[in-house]
């Protein structure tokens, strides 16, 4: 599990939970992560057709990376980059993409289908299991633990099944998403987003994540950095400068005839730009270019970091952003 690098798009999703027990599924859904998202089926059959249903919303259909054609070509090879980090933030558009189902939490014990065979036929295999037991099932849900079948099992009658569950949920819809990111991350590794990979930029971006309330982020570009999102669908724009693309900055910056103080600031290190309108380098014939300067916060880790947090990024088309509330209290209302 990535617990110490940056996942390059993370978004809630949603879990499944499937036992013949009416209510069994109300009185568990009481004492579940207020904040979590779910759908609740008392039948085996409409709960596989669900999560095998071809048209299962979640990450779009497009490419998220394309391959490099010519590694030698450094210029087509940072296009290629661009052009995909552009599809991983664009994720952020899709208005289904919290209905994607990462988890599924099923009964061993049902009429017509057991869990294990409703494991078995399940057909993505991104998707984790989570297998509810009573006493008798034990042994069964152990064997099926050990041949992959399942990700985890818990005993229903145990005192500290829900909290067990809840902690498994959260480390299960984490490792889904490891996943999908392992071969992005490989692919970006010798890029300027290498700081995806360094253990104390994580923890300073997770310490930030907290304290925003941030529940989803996706890798973004020109500047690099991370979009970040609260429940709320308040964004937040964290730029991630390292030296090498702060020379880059710069020398495009006298190109453009920057003043003197522009690039004083930019060397103070205590603020950085967001030219929004000019993929985040400086505009030519820029008179005003205080306005475009954030407050910067130095770090040293793998390399030495210059970041800053912007509020409500302009620029990056969020106006019809669907949030993470909004879809809670849809499944609310359909329950």
């Amino acid at each position: 599990m990535m617990k110490h690098m940056i996942k390059p798009f993370y978004f809630p999703t949603t879990v499944t939970f499937v036992d013949d027990s009416p209510t069994f599924l109300s009185n568990l859904c009481l004492q579940l992560d207020p904040n979590l998202a779910f759908r609740l089926f008392s039948s085996p059959g409409e709960a596989l057709e669900f999560v095998n249903s071809p048209t299962r919303p979640g990450m779009s259909d497009e490419p998220l990376f394309a391959p490099f054609r010519d590694r030698t070509d450094e210029d087509v090879a940072q296009q290629v980059i661009a052009l995909s980090v552009n599809t991983v933030r664009k994720q952020v558009l899709n208005a289904h993409r919290f209905r994607a189902t990462s988890v599924v939490v099923v009964d061993y014990d049902m009429p017509g289908m057991n869990g294990l065979e409703f494991c078995r036929r399940m057909t993505d295999p991104s998707v984790r299991k989570i297998m509810l037991t009573g006493k008798a099932d034990e042994h069964i849900a152990v064997q099926s633990f050990n041949e992959g079948i399942i990700h985890r099992f818990i005993r229903k009658q145990d005192a500290s099944a829900v909290p067990a569950l809840n902690r498994a949920v959260h480390d299960l819809q984490n490792a889904y998403f490891d996943d999908m990111c392992q071969s992005i991350l490989d692919t970006l590794a010798v890029s300027e987003y290498a700081f995806l990979r360094d253990e104390i930029l994580a923890a300073r971006v997770a310490a930030l994540s907290d304290s925003l309330g941030i529940v989803e982020h996706y890798l973004s570009y020109c500047p690099g950095g991370l979009l970040m999102l609260d429940s709320t669908g308040k964004s937040y724009l964290l730029i991630v400068h390292t030296d090498e693309t702060l020379r880059g900055l710069r020398e495009i910056a006298i190109e453009q005839g920057a003043p003197t103080g522009f690039l004083d600031a930019l060397d103070s290190r205590h603020s950085l730009p967001y030219f929004w309108q000019t993929s985040g380098h400086y505009p030519a014939d820029c008179v005003e270019w205080q306005d475009y300067m954030h407050p910067a916060t130095q770090l040293s880790g793998k390399q030495s970091y210059v970041y800053a947090v912007i509020p409500n990024p302009p620029g990056l088309d969020l106006e019809r952003i669907h949030s993470y509330d909004s879809y809670l209290e849809k499944l609310d209302r359909e329950m």
